[in-house]
């Protein structure tokens, strides 16, 4: 059993719901401050190693603690015990990686929300594509990796290079690039009795963009679309500066983009709820789809967003949550129309010095050990554009470090 630490246009309720959070890692604050602050008793489940990190105590009704790497099955005995003095009205995973664990609850519990087939389609890289391919959007060429004969056919009729993707890992871990058809086999021998776990795609060149939306009720009522500067893929597996920036929202990509993702999110599914889809802008110039979480973008993601626009991800999750339960409808708040981009990259020192980057426009330092870090804002994006160029090289120059690409993330 877990061990203890006791401790807006939605009205804030004397019923005193309750929200379970549960997270595996260290993030959703805001989520858990702007659900206490509507009311709601919010209890967070997460694994013993993150016992004394930097939760909001003061606004929890109770920190539960786990082993880690526990079952699925074991996750729901743990909860359910739990619920036998609790009434638990809802159910959330802070982290993608503990969405599986989450869906199963709810099915387990009755409890509302996205359960296992849903969740699916926002966390296996295999089922968002079919997902999306049967919605419309254009997806590059796959195949999964059970049957030989397919992929033999696969091969033979789509030009590598191919890439090989786990199909529930996040971001580009555990991703490899397949050269010619003795490289995936060799490959697949290596991977033995886990192949099935991953899936063939044709590499598509091109920039990548992300849009970062909201939905309520089915419909997606906001969307932040953004640009990376080198895919993630590349910086992740050969090294390098990580930036993205706000899109121009007047140009033909960003409308192009809001329109494909507003109908591409609910066909695949979503209710309510947060998520942060990939694209590519290929060679011939049309978007293919890359992926998509349910889940509030990562790596400071989610800072820019608010800069630029005045949107808590995290603090309206809740609140869409937080309405759903209450059978209130979610009003979007005022947004704004600025710029904001970030800078990032692995440091060679653990505490790297950023005062040498001295433009009023930047707004945010990051403090994350062995990384080096800035968000700027400004109301034009040509601003944002030239200071991001400008750093990306000075960064590389002054704290750069490169590590192995690990196995399963870290944050």
């Amino acid at each position: 059993m877990p061990s203890t630490e006791s401790g807006l246009s939605c009205s804030v309720s004397s019923m005193s719901e309750r929200i379970l959070c549960i997270s595996t890692y260290e993030k959703g604050q805001a989520f858990m401050r702007q659900c206490a602050a509507m009311g709601c008793k919010t209890v967070l489940l997460t694994v013993d190693k993150l016992k004394h990190a930097d939760w909001p105590r003061d606004v929890l009704e109770d920190l539960l603690t786990m082993p880690a790497d526990l079952s699925i099955d074991a996750v729901i005995r743990t909860v359910a015990y739990m619920a036998r003095g609790w009434k638990i009205d809802r159910i959330v995973a802070l982290d993608e990686f503990d969405m599986e664990t989450v869906a199963a609850l709810r099915e387990h519990m009755r409890v509302p929300g996205m359960g296992r087939t849903t969740t699916a389609h926002f966390r296996d890289k295999l089922a968002m594509r079919f997902e999306a391919q049967r919605a419309g959007t254009l997806v590059p060429e796959f195949s999964p990796v059970l049957n030989y004969d397919d992929l033999r056919v696969y091969m033979a009729n789509v030009p590598g290079p191919w890439v090989l993707k786990p199909r529930a890992e996040a971001s580009a871990i555990g991703i490899r690039k397949i050269h010619d058809s003795e490289q995936l086999w060799r490959t697949l021998e290596e991977l033995g009795d886990r192949q099935s776990y991953y899936l063939l795609e044709r590499f598509v060149p091109g920039d990548i963009y992300h849009v970062d939306a909201i939905t309520s009720e089915r419909q997606v009522v906001f969307a932040a679309v953004s640009r990376y500067g080198k895919p993630p893929m590349q910086v992740m597996h050969e090294g390098g500066v990580f930036t993205t920036r706000i899109a121009p929202r007047g140009g033909a990509d960003t409308q192009e983009l809001t329109a494909l993702n507003a109908r591409l999110i609910p066909a695949m599914g979503m209710v309510r709820g947060v998520t942060h889809a990939e694209y590519i802008h290929a060679k011939d110039g049309k978007f293919y789809f890359l992926e998509v979480a349910a889940r509030v973008g990562g790596a400071f993601i989610a800072d820019v967003v608010e800069f630029a626009t005045g949107v808590n991800m995290w603090a309206e999750w809740a609140r869409i949550e937080v309405c759903s339960m209450r059978g209130e409808a979610y009003v979007l708040p005022y947004t704004k129309q600025d710029y904001a981009g970030s800078v990032l990259c692995l440091a060679r020192t653990a505490d790297p010095d950023t005062s040498i980057f001295d433009a009023p426009e930047i707004v945010y330092r990051m403090k994350k050990r062995h990384h080096a870090g800035l968000i700027v804002h400004s109301a034009d994006p040509e601003k944002v554009r030239e200071l991001l160029e400008d750093y990306s090289v000075r960064f590389a120059e002054t704290y750069l470090a490169v590590a192995p690409v690990p196995d399963k993330p870290t944050a």
